[in-house]
């Protein structure tokens, strides 16, 4: 938890690995996720580096995998996530999978041409068997009416000039939807000299593709002449119509329909032995597929990082460099040694100096993430920067409370939260995909802080629900102003609002001994009283805030990385004079500080560094001065100053640059007279705890009069009152979820998330850095 305080130390290291090794020592870094690599050849296109053939065979293999998962898919089965942890596999391994790979997928490819081409068949089968089964009778003369031309006779009468034609018949199946556009063409284009018939399937058959039932029609169509039958077989044809031969005599066309049947059957049995090796294909593709994926992932991100390494000259081992937190240097080393130790010769990681300014690493858990996720949305902090995270955990629920506080609705979204928190560890509740779940999720802990502070401030403010409760007695004694006032019914008749006097004896027994008095509820002054007890309140809680605020900023100008809590005397000490010299220090104290700097670079030498063998460069002197070194190289960001200070005063290079100082007084002044007026903007912002807890109280209070008040009273007039608040009390329910949780807790977040990020953390974070982001394997394991 001392890390969460201020950033960890990150230093830049090169790492030299055997080129035998270097697979196997990127891939146990990856395991870590401790070092973030750096890119040593952003000259050189991604097509002309080292490893890009590796890398194209694994996104080869990640396109069968892909095919694969689908397959899986269509076949309405899901992939299970590989058991236990799965380093990434030696390269000699890729082979082996991608042939394992090849076989299945063409395995699938061959079996599920042959289940399509076996459905197809099947189908064309039942079509033909349902055209052959359906009785098709033709009308006995034709109605339609479409022009002069189609009123005369279908048939001519016997002996006329067609009395030799022969009958022949066009039979098929069509698409339902198809039937009424095809029947219409055909009657236009062959002028009324043919008799069709349609008729709908009585059983639907699936189609072979989709699997999905769909609505055929069979046809029976009877014409006279050749050219006829060639204008309707190419009709049927347009509109991709299943045509079969249709025998003339009923005899023939049972035959046909028996021998469909036993096809069919035999079909089927094919088919089924068919899907049953389908299924095993399948189940070997379930088995083997997840831990492939995590493999190959793996060993595609282990390339790509062995392509941002440089080769050395003698092209023995290649070099990278990368950042990495100092306290993980010995683990990373331990790694490296374990790998490398088969090679033969080990590898080697060690600090080198760097004028860049590196990465900020706060290391967070379950808990702390959603208060230091809230720190990042407004932006990552520099290195080195007093991270604002810990005091969160305090200060946003409790500034949230002080906006809604009641102890019934705090108390509700106390035991929502706990319920998240208490089950966060089952696999149903982590996989939940949708996506405000994953939202309310994600922050279970900052929720439960919130409930759990609204519940206090409720017992502060003395209200449940818009209610007060009397917990302790009350400080008011009503009884003590009436005896020693003489009231009369005459003066209570006459006087329907009464005063208690603190000064009278016996009328004040003491202050209520935690939160509001109770009897405050039902004085007539009750909102004024609050709506002074709170104004005050928000302003001394916002001036308090912002000193903190202001107190934290002082340690970003201390260039230490120790925990805040150590050295307590230099810090009381800096405070004292801080509150003594006020503004002076604010205007002058950072340009004298700077002077005195630039006079300290410019006496200053560089201490020269040393070659070592495999192109690296031993630091010379002891590792403390070259920390300081490299700190006072970006001091300009790890001691907290501001860019604009840095760049009036002297240049980046620092070493012999003009220094000027009425530059540098100018911006100074410029800062303080902005600190000066933003102190009193800020506190003035600090008033929204006031209005929006009296909001808050007074919506409830609107809620609970015109819903349960009036439910309650309509009870007694019907005497059914257990009948009429059952609706009455849903309805006051849904409405306090969804107006006084939901809507009045969104904005009393959003409001927190305000002065927090514009009234507290402008007073010392700048949140202008960049976040660590080691090489891990994690995200290839999800």
């Amino acid at each position: 938890m001392g890390s969460m305080f201020r950033s960890e130390e990150v230093a830049l290291v090169q790492l030299f690995l055997p080129t035998s090794a270097a697979y196997t020592c990127v891939s146990q870094l990856g395991e870590l996720g401790l070092v973030e690599f750096r890119d040593l050849n952003a000259s050189v296109s991604a097509f002309q580096r080292r490893f890009v053939g590796d890398v194209r065979r694994c996104e080869e293999l990640e396109k069968t995998f892909l095919f694969l998962q689908e397959e899986v898919r269509r076949a309405g089965q899901v992939l299970s996530p590989p058991e236990g942890r799965l380093p990434a596999p030696p390269p000699r391994d890729l082979l082996r999978i991608q042939e394992e790979t090849d076989r299945l997928a063409q395995e699938l490819r061959d079996v599920r041409g042959n289940q399509q081409s076996l459905r197809g068949q099947l189908h064309q089968l039942r079509l033909h068997a349902a055209v052959l089964g359906q009785g098709h009778s033709p009308p006995v003369a034709a109605t339609h009416t479409d022009g002069p031309l189609e009123r005369s006779p279908l048939l001519q009468p016997p002996g006329g000039p067609h009395q030799d034609l022969r009958i022949n018949f066009v039979a098929g199946a069509v698409e339902r939807s198809k039937a009424a556009a095809l029947e219409r063409l055909l009657w236009r284009a062959c002028r009324g000299f043919l008799i069709a018939s349609f008729q709908e399937m009585e059983q639907q058959p699936e189609d072979p593709v989709t699997g999905e039932p769909v609505t055929w029609m069979t046809f029976l169509i009877s014409y006279w002449g050749e050219q006829i039958g060639q204008k309707i077989r190419k009709i049927t044809d347009c509109f991709r119509c299943a045509v079969f031969p249709y025998a003339e005599h009923e005899e023939g066309r049972l035959g046909a329909l028996q021998q469909l049947q036993q096809q069919s059957h035999e079909l089927q049995e094919v088919l089924g032995e068919t899907e049953r090796f389908l299924s095993q294909v399948l189940a070997r593709v379930q088995r083997l597929l997840p831990p492939w994926q995590v493999q190959v992932r793996k060993m595609k991100a282990v390339y790509l990082a062995l392509n941002q390494c440089s080769v050395s000259a003698t092209h023995k081992c290649l070099i990278a460099e990368g950042w990495c937190a100092i306290r993980d240097l010995p683990a990373v080393q331990q790694a490296l040694q374990d790998s490398s130790s088969e090679a033969g010769v080990s590898a080697v990681v060690h600090r080198i100096p760097c004028r860049e300014v590196p990465p900020t690493l706060i290391r967070t858990n379950r808990f702390t993430a959603s208060f230091q996720g809230i720190v990042d949305a407004y932006g990552v902090g520099r290195y080195q920067e007093v991270n604002p995270a810990p005091y969160t955990i305090i200060t946003f629920p409790f500034l949230f409370a002080v906006m809604f506080g009641d102890v019934g609705h705090g108390l509700l979204m106390f035991l929502f939260a706990l319920a998240m928190v208490l089950a966060e560890n089952r696999p149903a509740v982590k996989s939940a995909q949708n996506e405000i779940w994953q939202t309310f999720f994600s922050g279970r802990y900052l929720l439960l802080l919130m409930g759990l502070f609204s519940v206090y401030t409720g017992f502060i403010y003395n209200e449940c629900f818009s209610r007060a409760t009397t917990i302790f007695p009350s400080g008011w004694s009503v009884a003590a102003m009436a005896i020693q006032s003489d009231w009369s019914d005459e003066f209570l008749a006459q006087h329907p609002m009464l005063t208690l006097d603190p000064n009278v004896t016996g009328v004040f027994l003491g202050p209520y001994p935690f939160g509001i008095d109770p009897i405050w509820s039902l004085a007539v002054n009750h909102l004024s009283f609050l709506n002074s007890f709170k104004m005050k309140m928000s302003v001394i809680l916002g001036v308090t805030h912002m000193t903190f605020g202001v107190v934290l900023g002082v340690f970003n100008h201390v260039p230490t990385n120790r925990a805040l809590f150590r050295g307590q005397e230099a810090v009381q000490s800096a405070l004292v004079v801080l509150a003594l010299v006020m503004v002076p220090v604010l205007l002058l104290g950072t340009p004298l500080f700077l002077r005195w700097r630039h006079r300290g670079r410019s006496q200053r030498k560089p201490a020269g560094r040393q070659p070592v063998e495999a192109g690296g460069w031993r630091e010379s002197g002891r590792e403390e001065e070259d920390k300081t070194r490299m700190l006072d190289s970006s001091d300009a960001s790890v001691a907290g100053w501001g860019s604009d200070e840095e760049k009036a005063g002297c240049s980046e290079d620092g070493a012999g640059a003009e220094f000027v100082l009425s530059e540098v007084l100018m911006h100074q002044a410029i800062h303080t007279i902005e600190f000066c007026l933003g102190c009193i903007s800020n506190t003035a912002s600090y008033l929204r705890l006031w209005a929006l807890s009296l909001a808050h109280a007074q919506l409830s209070e609107v809620l609970w009069a015109m819903v349960m008040r009036s439910g309650l009273g309509l009870g007694r007039k019907l005497g059914v009152a257990a009948v009429a608040l059952v609706p009455v009390f849903a309805a006051f329910a849904v409405l306090t979820v969804a107006i006084l949780l939901v809507m009045e807790g969104l904005s009393a977040f959003l409001h927190a998330l305000r002065l927090h990020w514009v009234e507290f953390q402008n007073k010392f974070y700048a949140g202008t850095g960049y976040k660590l982001s080691p090489f891990t394997f994690a995200s290839e394991e999800g």
